[in-house]
């Protein structure tokens, strides 16, 4: 029932015929779309009614920006232009303030009670999305900018410009060294992409020691290929940020792109947990911690082909 109604409204024969036809309806429906996962078109494919499963997803988080210091800021042209081709979450949150637990909790569904940014932190064989997915069948590797070889475990390299701390896939023992890898390591061929990808800018790129400016310039050049490749191969880009520049609200950027999208403003309240729900729904994992009680994105798919 509806808030504020307290009549049972009234039901008559036409209304029944209608509401019978819309179930046959439905039920033509129900069975999954399937295609050629990494066709050269548009092709969506369905995990469940409303729910896309995309062939790959790539999530790119920089740094310590609010929303508005990025989506419409004349500093950053390419990453508002990327905005507006997708869904532009605008009530977008982090999780905490510093960095590392925002990182954590987006790939396992809590912050383990991590709430500094100091390393090493040694998660052990915690549950988190990338020891899912390889365990489903799938595949993960976290790539990093500035990191001097794959598999590596300090905390810092590159004079400050690679930090552990935001790469948290390395913190648990269950994740496979050889899924920890260089930026130099992506693919070319991004067909060959595992089903879901990290990719973690230096401390520079990611808008954390440098101007936003400079972290469009590398987005412009980095990530307008992967924008490009995944409307045409059934794959879902999310560029999203950590934490805002320190504020209660931690309002931070959030938008995704992909044939599955339909472009907008979603007015969705989300965090990182809402995000990692996403993820796992779509290759049917169960919600890990938080993610469990947080509502998967909503609003803005396209209905498969």
């Amino acid at each position: 029932m509806l808030r504020g109604m307290s009549r049972t409204p009234r039901v008559n024969a036409g209304m029944v015929l209608a509401a019978m036809l819309l179930l046959l309806a439905v039920a033509g429906c129900g069975a999954a779309t399937t295609s050629d996962p990494d066709s050269t078109g548009p092709v969506i494919t369905e995990v469940a009614a409303g729910m896309p499963r995309p062939s790959h997803v790539i999530v790119v988080i920089f740094e310590n920006k609010a929303d508005t210091q990025v989506v419409g800021n004349a500093a950053a042209p390419f990453l508002t232009t990327l905005a507006k081709k997708g869904a532009t979450f605008r009530n977008s949150h982090g999780i905490a303030h510093p960095s590392q637990p925002n990182y954590i909790a987006l790939l396992s569904g809590s912050t383990h009670g991590v709430r500094s940014d100091s390393c090493p932190r040694n998660l052990g064989g915690q549950p988190n999305l990338a020891r899912q997915l390889i365990s489903a069948g799938r595949s993960f590797a976290g790539y990093a900018e500035s990191m001097p070889r794959s598999g590596f475990t300090g905390c810092s390299a590159e004079r400050g410009l690679y930090q552990r701390k935001h790469n948290p896939w390395v913190d648990f023992s269950n994740v496979p060294a050889a899924s920890n890898r260089t930026y130099a390591q992506l693919p070319h061929n991004l067909s060959a992409l595992p089903t879901v990808s990290f990719i973690v800018p230096n401390m520079c790129h990611d808008m954390h020691n440098c101007a936003v400016s400079v972290g469009d310039a590398w987005a412009r050049k980095n990530l307008g290929r992967l924008a490009t490749w995944a409307q045409s191969h059934n794959s879902l880009l999310i560029v999203t940020f950590d934490e805002d520049d320190g504020t209660r609200a931690n309002h931070i950027p959030t938008f995704l792109v992909g044939p599955m999208v339909r472009s907008g403003v979603v007015s969705q309240d989300i965090d990182h947990y809402n995000v990692l729900r996403t993820i796992e729904d779509m290759y049917r994992l169960r919600p890990l911690g938080l993610a469990a009680k947080a509502a998967p994105l909503s609003g803005w798919w396209r209905k498969a082909a």
